[in-house]
């Protein structure tokens, strides 16, 4: 029976390594965070992320716990929300917190970027039909440049409201008389981030785990 089961799960495993881009080692080192949070429970909810201290500072908190649980992260065609998650929908959304892997292809390179920027463009996008406000951009713009370094949350938050302005000249001036603005679509968003370079910068480390690594760690 253990015998059987120990397969059944190495065979998942494999499964969801394909999907996400994970070692089967990270799959298994981030299974025993998820049934840790979990209380070894088969499902997570949102009040089980309190638990995690690495969360607690970070400016975009909410946002990450809310990307759990949005049907629109899971790989399907799916919108709405779940009160919780099993391990399949966890993992993958921390795929999407992954930096690419080496000797990809043009396409594949193309297609990964498209899919973390899908995800960023639906954490803020938050009434989940399809565009967001102004606003909501200039917030996009500067959570990216202040997790750099290099670079002050003043210079961060100056650069963000010239995009925004930016944007606006452009999405506005383009409209025609009478019509009303609705929002960035996220064609459009692609088009406005197509020199950042969303790869190296969205990556999110807690639960004691760097997903550009995914070490095992004490929680």
């Amino acid at each position: 029976m253990g015998s059987s089961q120990s397969a059944q799960e190495e065979q998942e495993y494999r499964a969801l390594a394909e999907r996400t881009g994970f070692s089967l080692d990270q799959i298994r080192n981030l299974h025993k965070r998820f049934k840790h949070l979990s209380h070894d429970e088969e499902t997570l909810r949102k009040e089980d992320f309190d638990e995690i201290s690495d969360l607690t500072p970070n400016p975009i908190r909410s946002q990450i716990i809310d990307a759990f649980f949005d049907k629109r992260n899971f790989g399907g065609n799916e919108v709405g929300r779940v009160q919780e998650i099993g391990f399949r929908e966890f993992l993958t959304v921390m795929s999407h917190f992954r930096p690419l892997r080496q000797n990809l292809t043009e396409e594949g390179i193309e297609r990964i970027r498209r899919e973390k920027l899908r995800f960023l463009f639906n954490m803020h996008d938050k009434d989940s039909d399809g565009t967001i406000t102004l606003d909501e951009y200039r917030s996009v713009v500067e959570e990216l440049l202040s997790s750099s370094a290099a670079i002050e949350i003043e210079t961060a938050t100056a650069i963000a409201d010239a995009a925004m302005l930016e944007v606006a000249s452009v999405t506005v001036g383009e409209m025609a008389p009478g019509q009303v603005y609705e929002g960035i679509t996220f064609e459009h968003f692609l088009e406005i981030l197509k020199g950042v370079e969303i790869e190296a910068k969205m990556h999110v480390r807690f639960l004691n785990v760097d997903t550009t690594t995914v070490r095992c760690g004490k929680l």
